[in-house]
C-alpha cells in the first residue's frame, strides 16, 4: 500500500493505514442526517470511529404558516453534505470515495410527507414543528387510549381530512423524511421500528403498528395501514443502493451503487444509539433546533400523559420521549447577535468562541439567573399548549442584569419545557441509571451539562463523541446491519456495548444542590409568566 497518500512527508500512523485500506477496499460505512440546521453526512471506519464529516447548512421555511423543506432543497441538500465529506475523504487520505459497505439515513422525527400514486407529493412537507393538529390529536388519542402528539404522521392526515383537504382522497402512501430519503436512495418504501412510532403507535410484542388501534382508526378514516411503509427493526436488510440512489448522493457518479442500507430512523433513535442508551432504565437528552429527552421503560406508564409520547428504540423497546419543539436555536441567535458586536468593536471571533464565551459566563452566575426570564419559543411548543411562540426575555426593575445571568437564562430557557416533563415521568416512578447527552451545546465542556443536571435533578454524562451526533448513530446503525449480514447475533444493546462503547469515555456531572435550588426557582417564575406568551402571540401577530 501507498502511505505516501496523506499529503505529508511526516509518519503515517498505523490508524491511518488501517483507514486507507478500509476506504480502498469500501469497508467504510455512511451515516447521513437531515437535522433541523443542517444535514451532516458521516464515515466511519470498522472500529465505528469517524473518518470524515461533511456538512450542509439549510433552513426551514415559514410557508403559508406552515413550517416546511423542499424536496429541491432535500435533494441539494443531500448532495451538498456527501460533496463536503468526498472533499474532505479527498483531502485526507488522497482518495476518491468510489464504495462504502453500507448506508444509514436520519432524519427530523415525524411530520407529513403525502404522495399519490405517481410517488408525487400532494402538499408541502409539514415538519414536526407545526402545531395545526390539535383537534385531531386530542380525538385519535380519546378514540386510541393512547397519547397521539401533534406532530405525528397520523395526526397530521386526520386533521388534513378534518379540514376537507383535496389532497386526502389521493393519498397513496405516507411517510416521513428519513422514509422519503430511504426511498429514493433504494426503491423500498420501509422504516425502522423508531421512525415508525412516530407515525403511529406500536405493538412492542410485534414490533409493527399497533393493529388493534389501526381496527379502531378503521371507524374514522376507513382505513389506514396499506398508507404505512413497512416496518423493520434494528440490524435488518431495508435493501440497496441503487445507481439512481448513488446519483442523488454524488452527483458527479464516482459513488457505486449496492451498497446495504440499514432501516432509515428518526434523529431520536440515532440519539440512543449515538449515546448508548437503548437499554431499560437508560436515556439520553439531545439538544439542537429542538430538545427531546428519551428514557427507555421497565414498563408500561400509568396512564396516557399528553406531554409524554411513546415511541421506541431502534430495536422496537418502548420508550418515554419528552420532546420539546424548541431548543437551542434562540441561544444561537443571540449568540449571532454578541458575534456582530465583536466584529464591530473590532475583534471577531468565530462562532465557537462566542458560544464558549457565553456558557462559560453563565457559570458565573446567580443560580436562578439573577431574577431575568427568558422564552426560547420560536415556534409552538405543545406541552404547554401554545400554537405559536415568541421569543421574550423579560426582567423586573429589581433583578440584576449582567452577561452571566444572561447566559445562564437563556440555557435554562432551553431545558425549561423539558424539566416540566422530565417531572410527569419522576411522578410515575420511572427509574433512570444513566442519562446521556449529546449536540452540539455539549461541546464546550462541562457547562451545558451541568446546568442539565440542575434541570433534572440527576447526573448527566457526556460521551467523548457528544458532538457528533445523529449522523454518527445512523453510520453505527449501518454497521450493525452490516455486522448482522455477515453472521453477528448479538442484539443492538449487546453489540453496542461490546462493539462500540467498551473503551468510550463518559464523564458525569452530578446534580449541584445550589444549582438544582437555583433552576427550581427559575421555572416557577417560568411557569407563573406563560399567560405572557399567550398574550404575546395574540397582539403581534
Amino acid at each position: 500500500m501507498d502511505t505516501e497518500r496523506l499529503g505529508s512527508t511526516s509518519p503515517v500512523s498505523e490508524a491511518d493505514v488501517a483507514t486507507l485500506a478500509a476506504i480502498t477496499a469500501g469497508q467504510v460505512t455512511l451515516g447521513v442526517e437531515l437535522g433541523s440546521t443542517n444535514i451532516k453526512a458521516c464515515l466511519i471506519g470498522p472500529d465505528q470511529q469517524a473518518v470524515a464529516v461533511g456538512e450542509y447548512t439549510w433552513e426551514n421555511q415559514f410557508v403559508d404558516r406552515v413550517w416546511t423543506y423542499s424536496l429541491d432543497a432535500v435533494h441539494t441538500g443531500l448532495a451538498g453534505a456527501f460533496a463536503a465529506l468526498s472533499a474532505e475523504v479527498r483531502r485526507r487520505y488522497d482518495l476518491p470515495l468510489t464504495q462504502v459497505a453500507a448506508i444509514g439515513v436520519s432524519a427530523m422525527m415525524h411530520g407529513y410527507l403525502a404522495f399519490d400514486s405517481k410517488d408525487e407529493l400532494l402538499t408541502p412537507f409539514r415538519t414536526w414543528r407545526n402545531t395545526s393538529t390539535g383537534p385531531a390529536a386530542a380525538a385519535l388519542t380519546e378514540v386510541l387510549g393512547f397519547n397521539i402528539p401533534l406532530r405525528w404522521s397520523v395526526a397530521h392526515f386526520y386533521q388534513a381530512a378534518l379540514d376537507g383537504e383535496e389532497h386526502v382522497r389521493q393519498v397513496a402512501s405516507l411517510t416521513t423524511l428519513a422514509g422519503y430519503v430511504h426511498r429514493r436512495l433504494t426503491g423500498r418504501n420501509v422504516l425502522g421500528v423508531g421512525d415508525a412510532s412516530g407515525m403511529f403507535p406500536i405493538d412492542p410484542e410485534t414490533c409493527d403498528f399497533d393493529e388493534a388501534m389501526l381496527a379502531k382508526l378503521d371507524a374514522i378514516l376507513g382505513g389506514i395501514r396499506h398508507l404505512l411503509p413497512e416496518v423493520l427493526p434494528a440490524g435488518a436488510n431495508a435493501g440497496t443502493l441503487t445507481a439512481e440512489g448513488a446519483a442523488l448522493l454524488d452527483p458527479t457518479g464516482t459513488l457505486q451503487p449496492g451498497a446495504l442500507l440499514c432501516p432509515p430512523e428518526g434523529d431520536a433513535g440515532t440519539g440512543m444509539v449515538a449515546t448508548n442508551a437503548v437499554a431499560p432504565r437508560t436515556g439520553n437528552v439531545s439538544v439542537g433546533t429542538s430538545v427531546f429527552a428519551m428514557v427507555v421503560l421497565e414498563r408500561a406508564l400509568s396512564r396516557a400523559h399528553p406531554e409524554i409520547d411513546v415511541v421506541t428504540t431502534p430495536a422496537g423497546a418502548p420508550v418515554a420521549m419528552v420532546h420539546c419543539n424548541n431548543g437551542a436555536s434562540e441561544l444561537g441567535a443571540w449568540a449571532s447577535v454578541f458575534g456582530e458586536f465583536a466584529q464591530a468593536l473590532g475583534a471577531p471571533a468565530n462562532d465557537g468562541a462566542v458560544f464558549a464565551a457565553l456558557l462559560g459566563a453563565a457559570l458565573n452566575a446567580d443560580p436562578d439567573g439573577g431574577g431575568l426570564l427568558a422564552f426560547n419559543f420560536l415556534s409552538g411548543e405543545h406541552n404547554i399548549g401554545l400554537d405559536e411562540g415568541r421569543p421574550l426575555m423579560v426582567r423586573t426593575p429589581g433583578s440584576t442584569l449582567n452577561l452571566a445571568n444572561f447566559a445562564r437564562t437563556q440555557v435554562y430557557a432551553v431545558f425549561a419545557t423539558l424539566a416540566l416533563g422530565m417531572q410527569t415521568l419522576a411522578e410515575e416512578g420511572v427509574a433512570l441509571d444513566s442519562l446521556l447527552a449529546h449536540g452540539g451545546l455539549f461541546r464546550t465542556a462541562g457547562v451545558a451539562q451541568r446546568l442539565l443536571a440542575a434541570a433534572v435533578n440527576a447526573p448527566v454524562s457526556v460521551a467523548s463523541m457528544a458532538g457528533e451526533g445523529g449522523a454518527w448513530g445512523a453510520a453505527v446503525l449501518a454497521a450493525y446491519a452490516h455486522a448482522v449480514a455477515g453472521g453477528e447475533t448479538r442484539d443492538l444493546g449487546a453489540w453496542l456495548a461490546g462493539q462500540v462503547f467498551a473503551d468510550a469515555a463518559t464523564a458525569a456531572i452530578n446534580p449541584d444542590p445550589v444549582d438544582a435550588a437555583g433552576f427550581a426557582a427559575y421555572l416557577a417564575r417560568f411557569k407563573a409568566a406563560l399567560p405572557l406568551q399567550h398574550t404575546a402571540v395574540k397582539t403581534t401577530r
